[in-house]
């Protein structure tokens, strides 16, 4: 019964590790499963293919069976579209323009027009624009099923967050200049199901202190789920099926990027990305929890595009400028650091044992989770990632500034 069991498990996680389907994976988080990944490669060594992507985009890819999904963006936004390629091939197999003849509004040089990652759910595929539209996708034929574009809200440099399923809710995190809210909207048909403006006290009429682009992180500890979210000046938890408020927090910040990560205990989120600061907050708490939540505060050298990595029991910050950091979840506190060198924007992730860390110019740092630096390999490629890495079929996909790769074996 014992061997069934671990079989079953075993199984599952195997299972999960096949699927990419979401932002960091599929419990957000940037974690893998158990299948090993390719240790060493270069533009000719473990490249099972690389292809071109037409347009321009951040969004990272999703992956559902042998189908991988992200979006584009043509005509200097005008035109936005999805994308499905074939895991084994590297073909775009199916290709669908979503909006047309868009309204663009300015994005920042770091950023674009298409760098929300979508969502899957097997049969569906939710792709997000911010205020250019969302529209859900059926994965077979690409056909739209229904889209969106009445949520506008005033990105100033770009849109950013990407959207998160809750059983059949499709939540969608809106933090522009001039209005602030967080919706739910009905999966199988993109009607609201609950909105819930942000009801922050933002104390300036500065829009660009109200603006942030993280993505939402559903968590559930003791029964209770929570939709963890990032906003300017608060960081605040939400029923994800009603949109009550559960706790919040308050900071001083603004432009906040990365997403947050749940440790056993707590959540970890960075509150801005300028001088942003790290906040370890419990998720035992109702109310405002600000001086009785927060368990610790980190000041200086706080990543503020790449999301933390909690694995194997310690935490893992890469800064925007190459500094890697092992912390104690619990207090905050560095066990040791070193410089990689190079900017960073991809989310570190984590898969049977080892960290993956890309940076902007080609550089895939692997090491070994512990409390000394154990650094396995650093492999270098032609060009680098702002989109976070997928995991999937025993490999790594990176999405470059204009190829697609898979760094692992060809599936036959």
């Amino acid at each position: 019964m014992a061997a069934l069991v671990i079989t079953l498990v075993f199984s599952s996680l195997i299972a999960v590790a096949d699927d990419w389907p979401q932002f960091r994976g599929p419990t957000g988080d940037g974690h893998g499963g158990l299948a090993e990944l390719p240790l060493e490669w270069d533009e000719e060594t473990n490249v099972a293919w690389k292809v071109a992507v037409p347009g321009r985009g951040h969004s990272s890819p999703v992956i559902n069976g042998k189908r991988l999904w992200l979006t584009s963006a043509h005509d200097d936004g005008r035109q936005l579209d999805a994308l499905c390629f074939d895991v084994d091939s590297g073909e775009i197999v199916l290709r669908t323009t979503v909006f047309e003849d868009v309204q663009t509004q300015r994005v920042h040089k770091t950023n674009t027009h298409a760098s929300p990652t979508p969502v899957i759910d097997g049969n569906r595929v939710f792709v997000h624009f911010g205020s250019y539209g969302t529209a859900c996708i059926d994965a077979a034929s690409a056909d739209i099923l229904w889209k969106r574009n009445d949520m506008v809200v005033d990105h100033r440099h770009g849109p950013g967050s990407s959207p998160v399923l809750a059983g059949d809710l499709l939540i969608l995190q809106f933090d522009g200049l001039d209005r602030q809210f967080v919706i739910a909207l009905n999966a199988k048909t993109g009607n609201t199901a609950w909105s819930r403006e942000r009801d922050i006290a933002y104390n300036s009429d500065n829009g660009e202190r109200k603006k942030s682009f993280c993505t939402p992180l559903l968590i559930e500890r003791n029964g209770r789920q929570q939709l963890v979210t990032t906003a300017a000046r608060a960081a605040i938890a939400y029923d994800p099926t009603s949109g009550n408020e559960l706790w919040r927090v308050r900071f001083i910040g603004d432009s906040a990027t990365s997403r947050p990560v749940a440790t056993r205990d707590s959540v970890i989120l960075t509150t801005s990305c300028v001088d942003a600061k790290m906040f370890a907050i419990r998720l035992d708490r109702s109310g405002d929890i600000t001086d009785t939540g927060v368990l610790w505060r980190l000041q200086k050298g706080v990543p503020q595009r790449p999301s933390p990595l909690f694995a194997e029991g310690l935490l893992y910050c890469i800064h925007d400028h190459g500094v890697l950091s092992c912390r104690d979840p619990e207090t905050g506190e560095a066990v040791w650091q070193t410089r990689l060198g190079g900017n960073y924007s991809a989310s570190p992730v984590y898969a049977a044992g080892r960290i993956y860390i890309v940076s902007e110019s080609g550089k895939t740092s692997v090491l070994k989770p512990g409390r000394t630096l154990n650094m396995l390999a650093q492999n270098e490629l032609e060009t680098g990632c702002v989109a976070s890495p997928a995991i999937a079929h025993r490999s790594l996909f990176l999405r470059t500034a204009n190829h697609l790769y898979r760094i692992g074996p060809r599936d036959r």
